[in-house]
C-alpha cells in the first residue's frame, strides 16, 4: 500500500508539473505572426530561387533611364536606342529577422542584352540588336523584403557584378588608341515591389542598375589614360519561389 501511494504521489506531482514546462516551452519558442511568412518563427529561414527578364537602358548616349547620359526618347518595348533584353537567375538563403522583415544572400547571373526574341514561327530576331557585347557576369551580394501587407512587398538587393568587358569594342580603326584590360569587378543594386501569391510564390517588377569599370583606354598621340566604365540599368518582370 505504501509503494501505490507513493507512486500516486510521484504521478500527481508529474502531471502538476507539465503545465508549467509547457509554459516555459512557450515563451522560449521564437513568436510566429507578422506580414513576412507569416507562419513562420522570428530566426527561420527558406532557400530561395529568383528569376527576372525585361528591357534594358539604352547603350547609346541617347538613353532615357538608367544612364544618366541624358534624356532622349524612345518606347521601353522597342530597340529604338539600343534597348535589349536581359535576364538574370539568382538562389540564395533569407531568414526571417523581424515580423515584417526578411534578410538574405543571394548569388547568381545576369546578362543584359545577350538573349535574342524569337518568332515562334522563324528564327529571326525581333526588336533586338545584332551586337553581342552587352554586359554579362555573375552576382554575389545581399538582399531584403519587408511586406508592408501579408502580400504587398517591397524589395532590394545589391552586392559585387564581376562582369566581361569586350575590350575589342573600344579599340579604333587606326590603332591609335589601345585598351587595356581584362574582366573586371562592379556592382549592382535595384529594387522591386510585387504581390505574394503565397508563402512560397510571389510576382513583381524591379529596376536594377549594373556598374563595371572595364579597364582604361590609352591614347598613343596624347599618352594620355582614361578611364572605360560600363553602366546598364533593366525594368523587368520578377518571380521568386521559396522553399
Amino acid at each position: 500500500m505504501k509503494k501505490v501511494l507513493i507512486a500516486i504521489a510521484i504521478a500527481s506531482g508529474a502531471a502538476c508539473s507539465l503545465p508549467a514546462v509547457a509554459q516555459d516551452n512557450s515563451q522560449a519558442a521564437p513568436a510566429s505572426g507578422g506580414n513576412y511568412q507569416s507562419s513562420q518563427p522570428l530566426g527561420s529561414g527558406n532557400w530561395l530561387i529568383d528569376g527576372s527578364v525585361g528591357r534594358t537602358d539604352s547603350y547609346s548616349r541617347n538613353s532615357n533611364f538608367g544612364s544618366g547620359f541624358g534624356s532622349g526618347s524612345g518606347s521601353l518595348f522597342t530597340n529604338k536606342n539600343g534597348r535589349r533584353t536581359g535576364y538574370s537567375v539568382v538562389g540564395g538563403y533569407r531568414w526571417k529577422v523581424g515580423p515584417d522583415l526578411g534578410l538574405g544572400l543571394e548569388a547568381g547571373y545576369s546578362d543584359l542584352g545577350n538573349y535574342k526574341l524569337s518568332n515562334l514561327g522563324n528564327s529571326g530576331a525581333v526588336n533586338q540588336s545584332s551586337r553581342e557585347n552587352a554586359l554579362r557576369g555573375w552576382m554575389l551580394g545581399a538582399n531584403g523584403r519587408i511586406n508592408l501587407l501579408p502580400q504587398w512587398y517591397i524589395s532590394a538587393h545589391a552586392g559585387y557584378f564581376h562582369a566581361n568587358n569586350d575590350g575589342g569594342a573600344y579599340n579604333n580603326t587606326l590603332s591609335q588608341v589601345l585598351f587595356h584590360g581584362g574582366d573586371r569587378g562592379g556592382y549592382y543594386g535595384g529594387i522591386g515591389t510585387g504581390w505574394d501569391i503565397n508563402e512560397h510564390f510571389g510576382l513583381g517588377v524591379k529596376y536594377d542598375y549594373y556598374h563595371v569599370s572595364a579597364g582604361s583606354v590609352h591614347n598613343v598621340l596624347t599618352n594620355a589614360d582614361f578611364a572605360v566604365r560600363r553602366s546598364t540599368g533593366i525594368v523587368s518582370l520578377d518571380a521568386e519561389y521559396r522553399f
